[in-house]
C-alpha cells in the first residue's frame, strides 16, 4: 500500500512538472519615434510661410486624450506638405519637456500615413496629437503648451494645450491630411 502511495505521488509530481506556460509572444515592432528640432517660436497669426496652426479642445476617452491641430493656408499661394508637423511639449514655464513623439496610429486617431497634401489658400489640413493619462510608477507629468511647426525648418507657433501625460512621457502624432480617418 505504501508503495502504491509513493508511486501515485511520484506520478502526480511528474504530471505537474510537465505542465508549463507557453512561451510569450515576440514583442511588437517598436513605433517610429521622432525627436523634434527646436525652432523659432512666432506669435499666433499668419506666418511668413503662409500658414497658421490652431488647436481644438482636448477630447477624452477612457484615459486617452487627443487634440486636433488645424493648419490653415492664410497665404495667397498653394502650399504642399508631406508628412508630420513638428511638435514639442512645454511645461507651465514654457520649458521643453522630455517626451517621446511617435508618428502613427493611437487609440484616439488613425494615422493616414505620409503623402503629399496640397492646401489651397483658405484651405485646411488636420493632424491629431494624442496621449494616454496612464500612471504606472512615479509622479505624473503635465504639459501646458504645444509648439507646432507645419514642417521641419518652419517657424513654430505656441498653442495652449493642457496635457495630463501621467507617467507615459509620450505623444503620438498623425500625418497632415485633409480629413481625419475614422
Amino acid at each position: 500500500m505504501l508503495g502504491k502511495a509513493i508511486l501515485s505521488v511520484a506520478g502526480t509530481a511528474l504530471v505537474v512538472a510537465g505542465c508549463s506556460a507557453p512561451p510569450p509572444p515576440p514583442p511588437p515592432a517598436p513605433p517610429t519615434v521622432h525627436t523634434p528640432v527646436p525652432g523659432e517660436v512666432e506669435p499666433a497669426g499668419c506666418l511668413g510661410t503662409g500658414v497658421t496652426v490652431k488647436s481644438g479642445p482636448v477630447e477624452v476617452a477612457l484615459g486617452h486624450r487627443a487634440v486636433v491641430l488645424t493648419l490653415t493656408n492664410c497665404g495667397t499661394t498653394p502650399r504642399t506638405l508631406t508628412g508630420y508637423p513638428e511638435v514639442r511639449l512645454l511645461d507651465k514655464k514654457k520649458q521643453p519637456m522630455a517626451v517621446e513623439v511617435e508618428h502613427g496610429t493611437s487609440y484616439m486617431a488613425i494615422d493616414p500615413g505620409v503623402s503629399p497634401q496640397t492646401v489651397q489658400p483658405g484651405g485646411t489640413l488636420l493632424s491629431v496629437v494624442s496621449w494616454s493619462n496612464t500612471v504606472t510608477a512615479g509622479s505624473p507629468e503635465a504639459g501646458a503648451y504645444v509648439t507646432v511647426a507645419a514642417a521641419t525648418g518652419d517657424p513654430e507657433q505656441r498653442i495652449t494645450v493642457d496635457t495630463d501625460l501621467g507617467t507615459t512621457g509620450k505623444l503620438t502624432l498623425t500625418a497632415w491630411n485633409a480629413a481625419l480617418k475614422h
